[in-house]
């Protein structure tokens, strides 16, 4: 969707102040939610893209004045509640009723981290799905406004690239962030001139790449 939280690319925001030393966690309970949703994400109460998806359903208000784990924070809160783990009244200390029932998973184990943390940061299956684009083609991404979850950014949208790689097949986000089916289809690296995204008084000869899905593309003519 398309939201305050989608930042990149546009203007009135400042530079990105990049602490120095910068440690894993600031605060321990930024090291807890970390865990909470690796072993949620690890149970399988919610994919990755439902994840985004619940992040940028934050009030807009909200999103800016909140830190990057609080935005992780929120978006477990609203996955377990949504699939009946938890009521608000419990999240708040009130009460125990209205709980899903079920059997119980097992607990993330400290050995299945690593793998935990790989898999949720990728949506790639083996899938023999046919590729509408190759290395080379000339492209226009798609202009919409989306309702729901997308990767494909605003400030890239009709705009034309060339692509570069074909990264293989790939769950469609838009579709499995909402439960939907996966819709497998590929997923490449393109490549854009900053003029063609910014205009002319972009950087000369400066370059962006950006992995993008068969259904945001076409063919340019």
């Amino acid at each position: 969707m398309s939201g305050v939280h989608e930042l990149a690319g546009r203007p009135g925001f400042g530079p990105v102040e990049a602490e120095a030393n910068e440690p894993v966690f600031h605060e321990e309970w930024e090291r807890r939610t970390f865990a909470l949703m690796m072993a949620t994400f690890a149970a399988g109460e919610y994919n990755l893209d439902a994840f985004r998806y619940a992040i940028e359903r934050m009030a807009p208000k909200e999103y800016l004045e909140s830190s990057y784990y609080e935005h992780w924070l929120f978006a477990v809160e609203r996955l377990l509640i949504e699939k009946g783990l938890i009521s608000e009244a419990e999240l708040q200390g009130h009460s125990r009723k209205n709980r899903k029932e079920g059997k119980r998973k097992p607990g993330l184990k400290a050995e299945d981290v690593e793998r935990v943390v790989k898999l949720s940061g990728s949506g790639r299956i083996e899938k023999d799905v046919r590729p509408k684009f190759k290395p080379g083609d000339r492209i226009v991404t798609r202009e919409f406004t989306p309702k729901g979850h997308t990767r494909l950014p605003h400030y890239v949208q009709g705009k034309r690239g060339v692509v570069e790689r074909d990264h293989g097949v790939y769950v469609f986000p838009d579709t499995n962030a909402v439960g939907g089916p996966e819709n497998p289809q590929h997923v490449y690296n393109v490549r854009f001139a900053f003029k063609e995204i910014w205009g002319e008084d972009a950087q000369t000869n400066a370059i962006l790449h950006i992995d993008l899905w068969d259904d945001y593309m076409d063919l340019a003519e």
